[in-house]
């Protein structure tokens, strides 16, 4: 084999890695996420960047770029996943490269005014509409529904039509199946692999929606990024049942109703609210202050904070939402 065709091979082969933050913060009653706003118009990125020889760690490097790019330190951080299609990387990167893309979630406690950078926070459902059902079931939703009935009914024999109804009960919970709201990205992926979502069609998958069924409702991310924020969703909205980490999200101290509409922010779902304070309340959450919030247009709501002690005491202290009310 010749030089030159060993050095062609040897780039075809190269493998790099990408580190991308999907970064939440609470503003009001709106979840959050930092993206990345380009100068030519193109989609929204997430704050990310190659892994490079100066990182010592992985951990390192995620955080030496979001802080380059936004001027954001971050604290909590923990890894997502790691994105290795080779056909999901749209114009990000180098088609010569294969990349490995992994997502870290930080969350922080408030949404800082923008800086001189290109960072801007966005409500995370500007990307995701049809996952928001604290005001009953979007517009969206219903056409989403309807494209994927036409998509099961084009099944080519009853084995596929089985398996694609039950895909859609499990992602989208139809027919009486229950609604997982942590399934985000298994939603995404659907409209994804029917081809309801803009990157099926500039990926090149074969896909079954032509290009009018592309809903326009949700905006589009650069390469894989709106993946990484709907398996980032996803990870919050299951682990704030087991684990507190929404008080990450809280300022130091807060109101009861402040918690419950960050909860059902967070989620995309109404909450019972005597049922949420009940079992707030019973598995030793938050704790009193001694201070009470004046100016809120009613009874003087009691300051609450997060009682750190609950974290020796039991092993996974979650909010374990009570059943959601639904509209």
């Amino acid at each position: 084999m010749s030089s030159r065709r060993r050095r062609r091979s040897t780039d075809r082969d190269t493998l790099a890695v990408g580190l991308s933050a999907v970064i939440v913060a609470m503003n009001g009653d709106e979840p959050m996420v930092l993206a990345i706003q380009s100068n030519d118009g193109s989609p929204d990125a997430l704050p990310s960047g190659p892994l490079e020889s100066r990182h010592r760690t992985l951990d390192a490097g995620l955080r030496s770029w979001v802080e380059q790019q936004t001027r954001q330190r971050l604290g909590y951080v923990e890894q997502l996943y790691t994105f290795g299609d080779s056909n999901r990387a749209g114009d990000e990167v180098n088609p010569q490269s294969r990349v490995l893309s992994i997502g870290y979630l930080a969350l922080v406690r408030e949404a800082r005014p923008e800086s001189d950078s290109n960072a801007l926070w966005r409500d995370w459902y500007r990307y995701f509409p049809w996952e928001d059902r604290r005001a009953g079931k979007p517009a969206v939703l219903t056409r989403i529904e309807r494209e994927l009935r036409h998509w099961i009914a084009a099944a080519g024999n009853r084995e596929d039509r089985r398996s694609r109804e039950e895909r859609l009960r499990a992602s989208f919970g139809l027919h009486d199946a229950p609604l997982s709201d942590d399934r985000v990205l298994e939603r995404y992926e659907l409209l994804y692999h029917v081809g309801l979502v803009p990157e099926a069609h500039r990926d090149g998958m074969r896909i079954w929606a032509s290009a009018k069924a592309v809903l326009t409702e949700g905006e589009t991310m650069i390469a894989d990024h709106r993946r990484v924020l709907a398996t980032a969703i996803g990870r919050l909205r299951g682990k704030i049942k087991y684990r507190p980490v929404v008080f990450e999200l809280m300022p130091p101290t807060f109101r009861f109703r402040q918690l419950q509409r960050a909860v059902e922010a967070l989620a995309g779902l109404r909450l019972h609210t005597s049922n949420f304070r009940r079992l707030v309340e019973s598995q030793g959450l938050v704790e009193e202050t001694g201070e009470v919030a004046a100016g809120t247009g009613g009874r003087p709501a009691r300051m609450l904070r997060f009682r750190r002690d609950v974290l020796l005491e039991r092993p996974a202290p979650g909010v374990r939402l009570p059943i959601f009310r639904r509209s």
